[in-house]
């Protein structure tokens, strides 16, 4: 029988305590990354035009479709308020699921290839805020 030690999924839950008894000061983030992906759609929208002022490290906004015609699932991507793509099809599910449960998703460029293939022109995470355990102040 495998133990839970090797399937490394306390490693994890290790690192969260140690991330959740760490005092927190208002400069400190911490997030989970929950996925890295490339950006769906980019030669279909103003990502095209707004090419050049984009840099690595921008915020993006995550908008749910679920009335998009082609994809229930579907996850806008929106850099300054402009629509420059999609979470890609096969990886929104999860994406999906916590926006519409109301979790609070962060997503910023982390690459800007400029090169022909729309697939590998932008890259992007999307990631997860942790907050503090409640009764935990901040210094």
């Amino acid at each position: 029988m495998r133990s839970g030690w090797t399937s490394g999924r306390p490693a994890i839950a290790l690192l969260l305590v140690w991330l959740w008894s760490q005092p927190l000061c208002a400069e400190v983030t911490a997030h989970i990354l929950l996925q890295d992906s490339p950006l769906a759609g980019f030669q279909y929208h103003a990502g095209r035009a707004l090419w050049s002022q984009m840099r690595v490290g921008d915020a993006l906004a995550l908008v749910r479709e679920p009335d998009n015609s082609h994809d229930a699932g579907a996850v806008r991507v929106e850099w300054q308020g402009h629509k420059i793509g999609y979470v890609p099809r096969r990886e929104n599910s999860d994406v999906a699921r916590l926006l519409d449960r109301g979790q609070v998703l962060e997503a910023r460029i982390v690459r800007l290839s400029d090169v022909r293939d729309p697939w590998s022109r932008v890259r992007f995470e999307i990631l997860i805020p942790v907050q503090p355990a409640a009764g935990q102040d901040s210094p």
